[in-house]
């Protein structure tokens, strides 16, 4: 599958070049406010990402396709993985092009997946809070990237995390630190003693109760990204320049993914083909 969606990809950009548009790729990592600040801060600090830590977590999948490979493509690792990795991806990306004027791109990947609903403890337990409906897809994977500069990132992606949608990075560099928390953040804490406290207004994305304590985000679109995705595609369209978010990110991300799955497949190290 790897070989073949490469192929594809290779089609796709050279449709692209032959029509002369772009590919405005929707990574809403790239854009959301907490990883703009960090950009910001490692552009003054001029220091070395040294390694990443990134995960987007949560209790499951809505969609009814998610539960097969043949409709999805994959699991946890590419549903929800490819956010965390898209993410990591830019940031090397960003402070290639910042430092060098060249980005700096993935050389090779190790990785785990695992079927945790498929325990039988679980299996086992009558009233069950996570999904629990996967056929032949991963509910947790895990990937080591290492890039062409040695610098790591760990990525995580899960469906079996209760509480929320958790999209976090962490970013280690050579003087300085930044924890950039996109869902949840504690902007508004809200307790409830019942289900119904505040009636039916929105709290956030993929909370298993509606009780106790609660992060209520007060503009999770904006916190995501989303607005500020738009923009940029807007004026990458309107003024002729390449998005924040394009084809090199859309391409490095499914090359990365499928090398993980090659790897979780056969216990070994993967050279991410470029």
């Amino acid at each position: 599958m790897l070989d073949h969606t490469l192929a594809r990809m290779d089609e796709l950009e050279a449709a692209l070049d032959a029509a002369g548009v772009k590919l405005l790729y929707a990574e809403n990592w790239v854009y959301a406010p907490a990883l703009a600040k960090a950009r910001a801060l490692l552009s003054a600090g001029n220091g070395t990402i040294m390694r990443l830590k990134a995960e987007e977590s949560h209790s499951g999948s809505h969609a009814s396709y998610a539960t097969h490979w043949s409709l999805a493509g994959g699991g946890s690792l590419l549903r929800t993985g490819s956010h965390p990795a898209g993410g990591v991806l830019h940031m090397k990306q960003f402070e290639g092009l910042h430092r060098r004027g060249k980005p700096i791109r993935p050389r090779s990947v190790m990785a785990e997946v695992g079927f945790l609903t498929k325990m039988e403890t679980f299996v086992a337990e009558q009233h069950k809070y996570l999904g629990h409906n996967l056929v032949d897809c991963e509910d947790w994977g895990a990937a080591l990237i290492t890039f062409e500069d040695d610098s790591v990132a760990e990525v995580v992606s899960s469906d079996v995390v209760l509480g929320g949608i958790y999209n976090q990075m962490e970013i280690f560099s050579s003087n300085g630190r930044i924890r950039c928390n996109m869902n949840p953040n504690d902007q508004v804490l809200a307790y409830a003693p019942g289900n119904d406290s505040f009636g039916d207004e929105y709290l956030a994305e993929k909370i298993s109760t509606r009780d106790g304590w609660n992060f209520a985000s007060p503009d999770e679109h904006w916190a995501s990204g989303y607005h500020q995705e738009m923009q940029d595609f807007i004026e990458a369209i309107a003024h002729q320049r390449e998005p924040l978010s394009g084809w090199l990110l859309a391409r490095d991300v499914v090359a990365v993914i499928y090398a993980a799955y090659v790897s979780a497949e056969e216990g070994r190290r993967v050279e991410v083909p470029t």
